[in-house]
């Protein structure tokens, strides 16, 4: 992850996370260009930011990921927003599959 993108000014609300997704090498397949608008979205990245957690019965239910932990998502999963010229995700803690490492 790049400096500049760790600097990224965003606080999620709740049990949402934002990810930053992991960039896809360009894709040579019998000799073919494959080109953005064919590939398919990214479903890893890093964490970047991490809610409070959600509030149940009066009490604040912690999120179990922390900023720099890389996970999977699901493909379609969350809201793709651009920020400072980064593509991000904001994703419910609940609809990250798994942590990677």
């Amino acid at each position: 992850m790049a400096a500049t993108k760790s600097k990224l000014k965003i606080t999620p609300l709740e049990d949402r996370v934002v990810i930053m997704p992991s960039d896809e090498s360009e894709e040579m397949r019998g000799g073919l260009y494959i080109p953005d608008t064919a590939k398919e979205k990214p479903t890893q990245g890093s964490v970047i930011a991490v809610g409070p957690g959600r509030f149940e019965k009066g009490e604040r239910v912690p999120v179990d990921l922390k900023v720099g932990d890389k996970v999977l998502y699901g493909k379609y999963s969350g809201t793709p927003f651009t920020i400072d010229g980064d593509e991000v995700m904001i994703i419910k803690a609940s609809d990250v599959l798994a942590k990677l490492g």
